[in-house]
């Protein structure tokens, strides 16, 4: 079914399910079109001389954990490892979690398991530090159904680190420093990182918490700039194929429409993740390449949901795209 999928109006239902797009974001999440500004670059290097993690800042969108997945690729590590902050994480959910429930249900039923280890469940740092060691080195600490690939070294990702409690970091420092942990429940054994096949850590921020100056001390830090006119272009031609054969009409009116809106003051301004979205769904609607953004006035209303994100700024939207197409 072409788009749109659905109009809304009528009354009867499909004589079968309707065909809508299976999610396909390949192109525009391909860690090889990920385009690292030459700064970054630097900052990422000297993370990697230092073994120190690499603290990303910047406003949502600007492709703060989109780094870590390039930087995986391009060092030939695999896929990162990807920890989700949330605000109740812990210091040791960075590791492994333990089912202490479904371990004491296993102890009154008599059913399941009997011992610890097959109630772990090792999480980003804690795989890739286990991954980093022989099989041989670590089968103590392996339950019996867990994969082994290693010795290998891995990316791991901690996003939006802010989001944790304020201890989250400082009770990180010690075991960050050592990439090493120990597990209470089995034993206290300790696992500690191969010297030579150290995890890469890239921790990302939006900055909604200060985090404590003894954990930044150990960081090497680079703060994502929202991109210029230029980059923007850059980044679209890279990202959707239907764009990326130069400067085209549509790109540059969109761009120009782009920018200022992201100066009108809205309580949440559209992000570079969200101008190839936009862009995306004008394609999508019928808006054409070689032709004005003003001439695609019925694809640019309906994918202005893309743009604003918030009641107040929709409204706004809608006032500015008005006056734009002269209705």
């Amino acid at each position: 079914m072409d788009f749109p999928f659905i109009d809304g109006r009528t009354r009867q239902a499909p004589a079968g399910p309707l065909q809508v797009p299976v999610p396909d974001r390949g192109q525009q999440t391909d860690p090889s079109g990920y385009l690292v500004d030459p700064q970054l670059v630097d900052a990422i290097n000297v993370a990697l001389l230092l073994s120190q993690p690499l603290l990303l800042t910047g406003e949502p969108g600007t492709g703060k954990t989109q780094l870590a997945h390039r930087l995986a690729w391009e060092l030939g590590y695999g896929e990162a490892i990807v920890f989700n902050t949330k605000s109740n994480s812990s210091a040791r959910d960075l590791f492994y979690t333990f089912d202490t429930m479904g371990r004491f249900h296993a102890a009154q039923t008599r059913e399941g398991s009997a011992a610890n280890i097959d109630y772990l469940h090792y999480n980003a740092l804690g795989l890739a530090i286990l991954q980093s060691n022989p099989r041989e080195g670590v089968a103590a600490a392996l339950p019996a159904d867990m994969l082994h690939t290693g010795p290998r070294r891995s990316v791991v990702l901690i996003d939006e680190i802010d989001k944790a409690p304020r201890d989250f970091p400082n009770d990180l420092l010690h075991e960050v420093d050592a990439m090493a942990f120990r597990i209470p429940e089995i034993g206290n054994l300790e696992l500690r990182a191969e010297r030579s096949m150290r995890p890469v850590l890239v921790l990302t921020s939006n900055s909604e918490r200060n985090l404590p100056d003894a954990f930044l001390r150990r960081c090497v830090f680079y703060n994502i700039p929202f991109p210029d006119r230029t980059r923007l272009a850059d980044i679209i031609q890279t990202r959707l194929p239907a764009l990326k054969d130069g400067a085209s009409p549509l790109l540059d009116s969109a761009l120009d429409f782009f920018l200022e809106l992201r100066q009108m003051g809205l309580r949440k301004p559209p992000s570079t993740a969200e101008l190839i979205n936009w862009l995306h769904s004008l394609v999508r609607s019928g808006a054409a390449p070689d032709k004005p953004l003003k001439a695609a006035g019925d694809a640019l209303l309906k994918s202005a949901s893309t743009l604003a994100k918030t009641q107040d700024d929709a409204a706004e939207l809608a006032t500015r795209l008005k006056t734009y197409l002269g209705r």
